[in-house]
């Protein structure tokens, strides 16, 4: 299924590597309830900036959530036992409907609530609209002029926010990339050489 959304060049002959460590993975992508000075620290560690992290937030546009991930914009966000002020009310009962206090932690949820199988700039209009799923979304417009000039701008210029993903996705497929005899280039880019 194609979703839609910018393209751009890739550049050819990056080495793979040879294995995949979900921890490694994992280690330096911001969590979904990280603080935006948390986030853009991860990023800045990686050579990227501020425009990178909301362009590239905007990837949410697309794919889905578990409950796990925003239970606590939704029951206890600041310890007081009450919802994410910034979360619109229909949307936060809505997901409640799914996402109950305990249990359901499997439970997924779209991360774009009006588009979430098109790559598109609603993911934007959606924090503006208070209907950002995770906290990191939310973040984006309540915690930072900038960020949340470029939230409003991305909001209403979709070719601007396809122009800015697109180089921000080079700029990450250029952090740290193997030299050498490190990995491999693939022939296929699914699977391993030697893979059978």
């Amino acid at each position: 299924m194609q979703v839609g959304g910018p393209f751009w060049d890739v550049p050819l002959g990056r080495r793979d590597s040879l294995g995949a460590s979900i921890q490694g993975s994992n280690q330096g992508i911001p969590a979904p309830n990280n603080t935006l000075p948390t986030i853009i620290t991860k990023f800045k560690r990686l050579g990227l900036n501020v425009v990178d992290v909301v362009a590239l937030s905007g990837g949410h546009t697309i794919g889905l959530s578990r409950c796990t991930s925003f239970r606590q914009r939704l029951y206890n966000q600041s310890g007081n036992g009450l919802a994410d002020g910034t979360l619109d009310v229909s949307f936060a009962a809505q997901l409640r409907q799914g996402c109950p206090r305990s249990g359901g932690d499997d439970n997924l949820f779209p991360l774009d609530v009006v588009s979430s199988t098109k790559f598109d700039n609603y993911y934007f209009k959606n924090i503006l609209a208070g209907r950002g799923l995770l906290s990191s979304d939310e973040v984006l417009l309540t915690k930072s002029a900038e960020t949340a000039a470029l939230v409003k701008t991305y909001a209403n210029d979709v070719h601007l926010f396809f122009q800015h993903f697109a180089q921000s996705m080079v700029n990450m497929g250029n952090i740290t990339p193997l030299t050498g005899s490190q990995g491999e280039i693939r022939k296929n880019c699914r699977r391993l050489n030697n893979f059978h």
